[in-house]
């Protein structure tokens, strides 16, 4: 007897998912045993084929194979492409495709925004997210959903591109000077290409939540390191951020700060504690496979529940 494995496309996809469910899906699947996960690479210069694999037990196994052909953009054609995979727990058989895209806007905001939920205090006011490009646009609706009385600033480098952004959402502002954005701001979040720290300590008060995402080599930082010795640190994955990430690893390495003072992950959930208005808590987003599982599970768990 043959079953049909769904096919879940972005656009039907994403009717039927919410940013706070998500949030509570990704809380719940860190409730299980730890993810096990392994990248794997080939090149072929310019290109790239990455595989990241993931299983939790009581969720099952993904692999989300993404190419990335940097010429693409000059045909049309998206720098970045791939598909998700995912298998049952019970068995190892194929239950769907999901979207890679989809999978990927979903939980990368979603990461980022349940570290907010509970480290950012519920009365933010003002909202400032640097970077313009998709990620930031995804993060324009995941934090107006977590923080709808909040007023959401958009930073970028090249001006132009935040006002485009901020127009075709319509219910965002530009910040034109990042300095006096970050200062007047209850929440900063960052998901640009920096290599360089683009985010000051000295820009920092009391009472902030400051949420990174576009570092993601060993090479990049968007925050520098009065930032992290100011901030109480927090990481989705110790797996994934530390060695791995320049945001975490470069101020490891110089003695800036230590392993003791990255005080929990989402395995120690419990552990995440609102600032209040005496402290700035400092959450770095390191993604990985195990996220893009869960991601996954909870987007096929709509799909069906919609069938």
């Amino acid at each position: 007897m043959s079953t049909t494995i769904p096919i879940i496309p972005f656009d039907a996809g994403e009717k039927l998912l919410d940013w706070l469910d998500l949030t509570d899906a990704l809380a719940d699947g860190h409730d299980l045993p730890r993810a096990e996960i392994a990248d794997t690479f080939l090149y072929r210069d310019p290109d790239t084929l990455l595989n990241r694999a993931a299983w939790i037990d009581g969720l099952g196994s993904l692999v989300k194979t993404a190419t990335v052909f940097p010429r693409n953009p000059e045909h049309g054609v998206p720098m970045v492409n791939g598909g998700v995979s995912l298998y049952s727990d019970l068995d190892g058989t194929l239950e769907a495709l999901v979207d890679f895209h989809l999978v990927t806007k979903w939980k990368t905001a979603g990461d980022s925004l349940l570290a907010a939920r509970r480290l950012a205090r519920p009365d933010s006011a003002r909202i400032v997210i640097a970077g313009a490009g998709t990620v930031g646009r995804s993060l324009c609706e995941a934090f107006a959903e977590a923080f709808p009385k909040a007023k959401i600033a958009l930073w970028n480098r090249t001006v132009a591109k935040a006002e485009a952004l901020a127009q075709e959402i319509g219910s965002v502002d530009v910040a034109p000077d990042l300095e006096a954005a970050v200062r007047q701001a209850d929440i900063v979040v960052s998901a640009t290409m920096s290599s360089e720290p683009l985010i000051k300590g000295d820009w920092l008060h009391p009472g902030q939540h400051i949420n990174l995402i576009g570092a993601y080599r060993p090479d990049m930082r968007e925050a520098d390191d009065i930032a992290l010795q100011r901030a109480k640190i927090y990481v989705d994955s110790r797996d994934t951020t530390i060695g791995h990430i320049g945001e975490i690893q470069i101020p490891l390495d110089r003695g800036v700060i230590t392993e003791a003072d990255i005080l929990a992950d989402f395995y120690q959930l419990d552990a995440f504690a609102q600032g209040g208005t005496e402290e700035i808590t400092l959450f770095k987003n390191g993604g990985g496979a195990h996220l893009d599982l869960m991601t996954s599970r909870y987007i096929l768990d709509r799909w069906t529940a919609a069938q």
